[in-house]
């Protein structure tokens, strides 16, 4: 880790120094002995596999980690603990798993104890658990694994168990008003794991013996009373009050949680008081939504996965895309993928010339940890769209023709982001772009505007340069009627000649494709060519 930012991360305003911040004051107001270390926690729940939220939750938190780190110069040590809630009975089956005769029959068994509908793993949870750590190394994240049933079946709840125990009528106090009448007859912190069946039980406690530290509760099969160990794995704690005894028992400092959790976090908080803990700090962030604004959800499927992501764009602009208003609702599909990827440029560029007051509050020394990779890129992802656009180009080595044209020294090797920008490029555009396309005859004005633009080109040199031909550009739309409004001139260029409303800088485009390809793409649509092929 780098401690020269120390001096000036005081000051940040970026979101993950702000959070630091108030982290930082938190241990100022706890009392006496040594700094501890600082614990950040990210939970999962493996009945299904990692997604997209699960990968914003840990990358925004290892922001804050790694702001925190540099703001107290490395001198407080901390941990990142992954928790997995792998002792939660299976409620349901999930749609997207083989063998589900096999789930079905291990209904409201613990996770760790529902066979692997895939056949590799010990229990579902394992299979789970296993795809996450996978998910979460393949990203470089620096993090703890923890599972729910290991903690609670080696004891280290115990005495937080007891705890909650002890505190039991307080508990209630707190969870009963928040419930309706029906559940109110059946609620209790303590979900017994049923000798008989192996199933987790969600049954009244009919009594409890602080001394012995046990629990009696009513086998609803058989009616007999059944008395318990809350140690050692024996109970579960419900959701509420698990996560309150999970922040009391590890030591919690920090944790973030969805806006729809912000009522738990409220009742989770109050029962880690009564537990004698202190609740950690954190922020709620906003959902994410589809592109219809409605919000993202594993079961219905809608919006992007992980996977989607990464097939189209690099892991850096998801970071980015994370790191991004964390606190404001943001539409998560595939149109946002390409702005993305070139915000995440246009940073990497600004980088190297900021002074480190500003490279702090720059997203990619967030995205990073401060080790940003040198990275000049001499062309935007959306222009290598509109490249594979106008050449229809199948395979990114079609791209790299253009692209020497425009910097002759550049290979793979030399621009490796760019090699790798130049294959998604393809594959965004065939996947996205092409469908949407909509070409458009030339009005006359157009026509004539175009086919002099065509002639111009014909008399400049093949080496010039984007702004000279950016100039040229102008000049002509100006001298066809465009004056006034070259806006309009621009969208003409991008409906007939690309299909879009919308296009890069046209001069650069020029440069990049080439003043030759471009008297030719000019010539085919005042021929008719892309219109006719869309009728």
């Amino acid at each position: 880790m780098s401690h020269s930012f120390s001096s000036v991360a005081a000051n940040a305003k970026a979101w993950p120094f702000q959070e630091a911040k108030r982290l930082l004051a938190r241990l100022k107001r706890a009392k006496g002995g040594e700094p501890k270390t600082v614990i950040f926690e990210t939970g999962y729940g493996p009945s299904g596999l990692p997604h997209i939220g699960t990968f914003g939750e840990v990358a925004r938190t290892s922001m804050v980690r790694h702001a925190f780190e540099v703001m107290t110069d490395g001198q407080i040590p901390t941990r990142l603990v992954c928790f997995s809630d792998d002792m939660d009975g299976l409620r349901k089956v999930p749609d997207n798993v083989p063998n589900k005769t096999l789930l079905t029959q291990a209904l409201e068994k613990p996770l760790t104890q529902v066979p692997d509908p895939f056949g590799t793993h010990q229990s579902f949870a394992h299979h789970n658990n296993a795809r996450l750590q996978e998910f979460l190394d393949t990203f470089g994240f620096d993090y703890e694994f923890f599972s729910a049933t290991e903690c609670y079946k080696s004891g280290q709840m115990d005495e937080t168990l007891l705890k909650m125990l002890a505190a039991y009528e307080k508990v209630m106090n707190i969870i009963l008003p928040t419930l309706g009448g029906e559940r109110q007859k059946t609620y209790s912190p303590f979900l017994p794991i049923c000798q008989r069946t192996g199933k987790v039980l969600q049954v009244p406690m009919v009594e409890r013996n602080v001394g012995k530290g046990t629990v009696v509760y009513v086998d609803p099969e058989t009616g007999d009373k059944v008395e318990t160990e809350v140690t050692g794995g024996k109970v579960k704690c419900q959701w509420k009050a698990d996560w309150a005894m999970r922040w009391t028992a590890l030591g919690v400092d920090y944790e973030m949680a969805g806006k729809d959790l912000i009522e738990s976090v409220t009742l989770s908080s109050k029962i880690c008081k009564a537990l004698g803990g202190t609740p950690p700090e954190g922020f709620n962030y906003e959902l994410f939504l589809d592109e219809n604004g409605e919000k993202i959800s594993k079961s219905k499927g809608n919006g992007l996965t992980i996977e989607d992501w990464l097939t189209y764009a690099t892991p850096e602009s998801l970071s980015l895309y994370m790191f991004q208003k964390p606190k404001s609702a943001k539409k998560l599909h595939f149109d946002v993928i390409p702005r993305a990827v070139d915000d995440y440029l246009q940073h990497l560029a600004a980088y190297p010339k900021q002074e480190p007051a500003k490279q702090v509050e720059n997203p990619v020394w967030h995205i990073h940890t401060d080790h940003v990779p040198e990275a000049e890129l001499p062309i935007t992802f959306a222009l290598l769209l509109n490249l594979v656009s106008a050449s229809n180009a199948e395979n990114k080595d079609r791209l790299w023709g253009f692209i020497r044209k425009y910097q002759p020294d550049a290979t793979p090797e030399t621009f490796p982001l760019l090699d790798q920008l130049a294959g998604y490029a393809v594959t965004y555009y065939h996947a996205f772009e092409k469908p949407k396309k909509v070409y458009r005859a030339a009005t006359d004005q157009e026509r004539g505007a175009l086919q002099d633009l065509a002639d111009k080109l014909a008399a400049v040199d093949e080496s010039a340069k984007a702004e000279e031909l950016q100039n040229l550009v102008y000049e002509t739309g100006k001298q066809h009627g465009y004056e006034q409004n070259l806006r309009d001139w621009f969208k003409a260029i991008y409906e007939i000649l690309l299909g879009a409303s919308q296009g890069p800088r046209f001069g650069g485009f020029i440069d990049l494709y080439g003043v030759s390809d471009t008297r030719t793409l000019i010539q085919k649509a005042l021929d008719g060519a892309f219109v006719s092929a869309k009728s």
